[in-house]
C-alpha cells in the first residue's frame, strides 16, 4: 500500500512557474512508475507527464511539452514537476498516481491505469 501526498498547488499569474511535490509513504520499497495528471471542471482527466519505474523514460502530452519537466528524488520518495510559462489552460486539479506493475510511461499516462492516486493539489492561472 502506497499513499501520496500532492503539494505546491497555488495561484500563478500567467507566464509564472510553480513545482508540484507529491510525496510517498507506506510500501516505497519497489520502483513506481509516477505520473502527474489533471482535471479541469467539466472536462476529462489528462494525462500530463509520466515516468518510469527506472525513471530513464518519461512521457509528456502535447500540451506541456517544452514547459513542464517531471522529475524523481528515490531517495526521498517525491515525484516533483516543475511547470514554468503557465497558461490559463494550464488552471486544473492536479493528482499524483504510482504504480508498479508496468514498465512504459507512456501506456501509463495514455491509459490512467495506476493503483494508487493522491488527492489532489489545485493550479490556477487566471486568464
Amino acid at each position: 500500500q502506497v499513499t501520496l501526498v500532492e503539494s505546491g498547488g497555488a495561484l500563478v499569474q500567467a507566464g509564472g512557474s510553480l513545482r508540484l511535490s507529491c510525496t510517498a509513504s507506506g510500501s516505497t520499497d519497489d520502483e513506481y512508475a509516477m505520473g502527474w495528471f489533471r482535471q479541469a471542471p467539466g472536462k476529462e482527466r489528462e494525462g500530463v507527464s509520466c515516468i518510469s519505474r527506472s525513471g530513464y523514460t518519461t512521457h509528456y502530452a502535447d500540451s506541456v511539452k517544452g514547459r513542464f519537466t517531471i522529475s524523481r528524488d528515490n531517495a526521498k520518495n517525491t515525484l516533483y514537476l516543475q511547470m514554468n510559462s503557465l497558461k490559463p489552460e494550464d488552471t486544473a486539479m492536479y493528482y499524483c498516481a504510482a504504480d508498479d506493475r508496468f514498465m512504459n510511461a507512456t501506456y501509463y499516462c495514455t491509459t490512467g491505469n495506476f493503483g494508487y492516486w493522491g488527492q489532489g493539489t489545485q493550479v490556477t492561472v487566471p486568464s
